[in-house]
């Protein structure tokens, strides 16, 4: 976090929820109107993981043979070969997914899901690791398509990133009068095989069955609550589980205290709520919902120090 921080000013919250996520193996979702720094939050973070980076830039007219690759005829020998799409890389920044029509953004499912591509009957594994940070911009701006529940639903995380306080805003605007170009360069602190490894100490972090029941409730209230027509299904649950343990590491811990599951409640489950008509109307959010619960819904009653 401290070499993003070099070049994104602020957002200490947001990287380290979205730094969690890729350790735990999951994907992000950096959502909101433009200018943020969301794409360079997201570019910043792929050099500092010094994976392999491509960058997806969605348009309206891209085609889902685009993103996963296509078989071109090789005149040479007479046969089909397969070219690779920019998904065949370690980490995807799909720079406004929100801009390609549903059947293109579609075209990710399988990819962040299984780890694997399919092209007219073929299968073709990923790199490992293999993530993707996506940008979006709210639906309400003009060009953007909603993405579909169950791509939503692949995402981790979901981040908004928001406006920055005025002192932020200033340093922002310092260090770009201070580097005297538009781009800007982070050091690596890890690789490939490092984020592995911390991948696989994620998976050894114990959590207490109190600490798995709270998880369960807090999924299944948004299931239960007035303002919602479809909850948070299971996956939503293990979310909760997935990014509590990664959080437990980057403070330095073997197991996981319903801090953590408070902690990333809001970014894990507001997205995969569906709210009723008139709820949405009234402009109530995913993220008030969630933040109601986390004030209704009893917490575990020990915590491990």
């Amino acid at each position: 976090m401290a070499a993003v921080g070099t070049v994104v000013v602020g957002r200490e919250r947001s990287l380290r929820l979205a730094l969690a996520a890729i350790l735990a193996g999951g994907h992000v979702l950096l959502e909101d109107v433009p200018g943020l720094g969301k794409t360079l939050m997201a570019r910043s973070l792929a050099q500092a993981l010094k994976l392999d980076f491509k960058r997806l830039q969605c348009t309206p007219d891209l085609l889902p043979a685009d993103v996963t690759g296509s078989f071109l005829y090789n005149p040479g020998d007479r046969e089909f070969t397969f070219r690779e799409g920019p998904l065949f890389t370690g980490l995807l920044l799909a720079d406004e997914i929100n801009r390609t029509p549903p059947k293109t953004q579609s075209a990710l499912l399988e990819a962040m899901q299984e780890r694997q591509v399919t092209v007219e009957g073929r299968t073709f594994g990923l790199p490992r690791p293999f993530h993707v940070l996506a940008t979006a911009n709210p639906v309400e701006y003009e060009g953007t398509y909603p993405l579909p529940e169950a791509q939503l639903d692949r995402f981790l995380l979901r981040l908004d990133i928001g406006y920055p306080p005025p002192a932020e805003e200033v340093e922002v605007l310092r260090r770009r009068l201070t580097r005297q170009r538009e781009e800007t360069e982070v050091e690596p602190v890890l690789n490939a095989e490092r984020l592995r490894r911390l991948q696989h100490g994620v998976e050894q972090v114990s959590v207490d069955d109190d600490v798995l029941r709270y998880c369960v409730d807090l999924a299944a209230a948004t299931r239960a609550h007035g303002a919602v027509e479809v909850g948070a299904s299971p996956r939503g649950a293990q979310a909760l589980v997935l990014v509590g343990r990664a959080l437990a590491v980057l403070d330095g811990r073997d197991f996981v205290l319903p801090e953590d599951v408070k902690e990333c409640a809001v970014p894990a489950l507001a997205h995969r709520l569906t709210l009723r008509p008139e709820t949405w109307t009234s402009g109530v959010t995913g993220v008030e919902v969630v933040t109601e619960l986390l004030g209704r819904v009893p917490g575990p009653a020990s915590t491990r120090s």
